[in-house]
């Protein structure tokens, strides 16, 4: 398989699955994630992850082009999750996975819609969406996925999600 991590930090998830696929392209905002990331992946000699600086807004591929994507503690951190989860869509081959957690707070502190983005703006809050699990499969299902499946360990817990893009 050929797969795709975006927001990879430090490269754990990349590189533990690292001896089950093909090759991972594993991306990052952080070149200090990346350089500890790269560091790990020497150590290891693992040779079929490569790490890039780069957001998944930014990452020009070709449609189709992998069979898994990957999103771990990402989509509710980033400016766009729409536009990130419809370029997941459109870069998955037919058939190919995304696989995600996100953390879902909007069903436990509510009240952070409101003051998580004047902290972000007077600049004490990094950028934080927050939405419930119900609005992240929706999210999910709007840009075309079927959700394979969907758990959560508890309220107000990151929603581990498995969708499909049909084949």
């Amino acid at each position: 398989m050929d797969v795709l991590e975006f927001g990879c930090g430090t490269g754990t998830t990349a590189l533990i699955h690292a001896p089950y696929v093909k090759q991972i392209q594993a991306i990052d905002i952080s070149s200090k994630t990346l350089a500890i990331a790269q560091r790990k992946a020497d150590t290891e000699h693992i040779e079929n992850v490569t790490f890039q600086q780069i957001t998944i807004e930014q990452l020009e591929v070709p449609e189709n082009t992998f069979d898994v994507v990957m999103g771990h503690s990402i989509l509710h951190l980033l400016e766009n999750e729409d536009a990130a989860i419809a370029k997941v869509y459109r870069i998955l081959k037919p058939g190919g996975i995304f696989v995600s957690s996100t953390v879902c707070i909007g069903e436990t502190i509510a009240f952070f819609k409101i003051i998580g983005p004047i902290g972000h703006f007077l600049r004490l809050l990094p950028l934080i969406k927050v939405f419930t699990p119900q609005e992240l499969e929706e999210k999910i299902t709007h840009a075309g996925f079927a959700i394979d499946h969907q758990w959560q360990p508890g309220k107000g817990k990151s929603v581990f999600v498995v969708a499909k893009k049909p084949a």
